[in-house]
């Protein structure tokens, strides 16, 4: 059968392999101009390490894995660690694991490598729910199965269920990652002051700054960085203890200054004929979670192992749909937790979080 994936991040590569593996004709269509390798690392975790076994590429991820997180401390006003980050709070198995998140692009691009036709710079301008899709090109296909996968922000998505207003939450918190010059002692470390977190990091060769900070849903143009890059200097307006001024400095300089808000994508179904939502797209759990990128690969995995099993299209998409909801309404809901940890509201709240993990 012929298979259109939208969108060439984890999601849409797993996908490909899926399918490709299964011995479908697999088309990949990707707006951007090349893979995404940028970004901080992500954790695979549960039963996404199965996913991740069953394609045969276990043994290689595990051997990129990094320990950001495992190494990484709360710190005080004066950089003096003062309590770890709770690893086994936040992983599901004693086997899940981290790893660069160019790494994993690079190892799923790797294994479609000449099995799937890959195509970058082109979109999908119209798409009905049989399967009939009009390229940026002009040119038209029919396809049995639509899968999107291209994100968050999904184009598939907004074409098929509406517009983000109706399907986009926003969780109250934003994020902001920006590179810090130079060779950096004070790594992995994370400072605290109520409702903010700012912390240093070092992964793949770079030395990272990240920001979070609790707000009510901002007003902003998603292209102008320059005033994004305001919007995290109001942000800790007020704020100068630890290296809070130098790391926001570090901010305002840097070119590629990235900044999000922490969302979620809810929707009652995933599916419309022909067409159908993996990862982000459909069931984006936040940041917060920890979890988006094991709910993308087992997605993927699950999608195409009901679609080989049931040749009836509406049967097989939701049988996807009710084994992939479990885990989606328990990473959806991990996020209070994840805020809590990272973000306590007041100096109080900090203190207590704190002295928990020390008496651990």
């Amino acid at each position: 059968m012929r298979v259109l994936v939208s969108g060439a991040g984890i999601a849409g590569l797993a996908c490909a392999i899926e399918f490709g593996a299964r011995g479908h004709d697999v088309t990949v269509v990707e707006r951007g101009g090349g893979l995404r390798t940028s970004g901080t690392p992500v954790d695979i975790r549960g039963d996404a390490i199965e996913a991740v076994s069953d394609l045969g590429l276990l043994a290689r991820l595990q051997a990129r894995r990094v320990r950001m997180s495992e190494n990484t401390r709360f710190v005080d006003r004066y950089g003096v660690p003062v309590a770890p980050i709770p690893i086994d709070e936040v992983n599901e198995t004693a086997d899940d694991f981290e790893i660069l998140r160019g790494d994993l692009v690079q190892t799923l691009a790797d294994a479609v490598a000449d099995r799937v036709d890959l195509r970058f710079d082109q979109w999908i301008t119209h798409l009905t729910d049989e399967g009939d899709v009009t390229f940026c090109t002009g040119e038209d296909g029919r396809y049995d199965l639509v899968i999107g996968a291209d994100g968050q922000h999904s184009t598939v998505r907004r074409q098929m269920f509406g517009p983000d207003r109706d399907h986009v939450r926003h969780l109250g918190v934003y994020f902001a990652l920006a590179h810090l010059g130079g060779a950096d002692e004070e790594v992995n470390s994370v400072y605290n002051v109520p409702g903010r977190l700012v912390g240093t990091f070092r992964y793949g060769g770079a030395t990272m700054v990240n920001f979070q900070f609790r707000s009510q849903e901002l007003v902003y143009d998603h292209r102008d960085v320059d005033a994004q890059k305001q919007l995290l200097i109001a942000a800790f307006a007020g704020h100068d203890s630890w290296r809070i001024p130098e790391l926001l400095e570090a901010a305002r300089a840097d070119p590629d200054f990235y900044f999000t808000s922490a969302s979620q994508v809810h929707l009652p179904t995933w599916r419309r004929g022909r067409v159908v939502l993996v990862g982000d797209a459909g069931y984006c759990p936040a940041f917060l979670s920890g979890r988006g990128t094991s709910l993308a690969l087992l997605g993927a995995r699950l999608l195409a192992q009901e679609w080989h099993r049931d040749a009836d299209p509406t049967r097989a998409l939701a049988n996807y749909e009710a084994r992939q909801r479990p885990y989606v309404v328990a990473a959806q809901a991990a996020v209070h937790a994840g805020a809590d940890r990272l973000l306590p509201p007041t100096w109080a709240a900090i203190a207590a979080r704190n002295t928990a993990l020390q008496q651990r």
